[in-house]
């Protein structure tokens, strides 16, 4: 992984893709978290400050859905805010959860940064690999120059206590890739994580989260 502003229009656009009553719908939900460092990729958004970020999704009995999430960041170029819209489709086949989708990412004000990334991820039990592919950029670069693989697992350890462990790999035509590595603990909305990169351009030294999020329906 935006968006208050755009869900009505997602809305309205989501229904008239269907059509009458071709689909049942599911409804709206709405989340939010505050973390010390709002991390991606194994790379601080924030300049190692605080986070704030929110988002509202609507999704259909069908497995078809839409949203929009919205969190401060702080870039040298003084962009202050990312605003992600996405769409996609889930589904299952026998024990495999598989979700396929398009994210937008936006940044208000910056200086040719938007783009946009096509995904596909499957989990099965606790573990859940994913794939993203550039689609488009605002500064040039096409679709495929640069990508994204991960595998996550996730389990419960103890009463209500989760355990997650996350690697991942970046790649980009022309220039050096890297990996980040994260184990988080996670518990009735809170989390603790540590994220750490191979990278020597990124902060070598390991990168530690602390957030609360919730999460409710509308």
């Amino acid at each position: 992984m935006n968006k208050l502003s755009v869900v009505v229009a997602s809305v309205v656009s989501l229904t008239s893709l269907i059509g009458g009553n071709a689909y049942a719908l599911d409804g709206l939900s709405a989340n939010a978290s505050i973390s010390n460092n709002y991390i991606w990729r194994g790379v601080s958004q924030t300049q190692n400050q605080a986070g704030v970020s929110g988002g509202i999704d609507f999704d259909t009995s069908a497995g078809f859905y839409l949203g929009a999430w919205a969190s401060n960041v702080d870039f040298s170029d003084q962009t202050t805010a990312e605003i992600d819209v996405y769409g996609g489709y889930r589904f299952e086949i026998n024990e495999l959860a598989l979700d396929v989708g398009y994210l937008y990412y936006g940044y208000p004000g910056g200086d040719d940064l938007a783009f946009s990334e096509v995904y596909a991820n499957v989990t099965w039990q606790v573990v859940t690999i994913g794939y993203h592919i550039l689609a488009d950029s605002q500064w040039g670069d096409d679709f495929g120059d640069s990508d994204y693989a991960f595998a996550d697992i996730a389990f419960e350890i103890s009463d209500g206590l989760e355990l997650g462990l996350h690697y991942g790999h970046s790649s980009f035509d022309g220039a050096q890739g890297y990996s980040d590595y994260g184990i988080s603990l996670s518990k009735n909305g809170f989390s603790f994580g540590l994220t750490d990169t191979d990278s020597d351009a990124i902060d070598a030294d390991f990168l530690v989260s602390v957030s609360y999020s919730i999460d409710f329906d509308l």
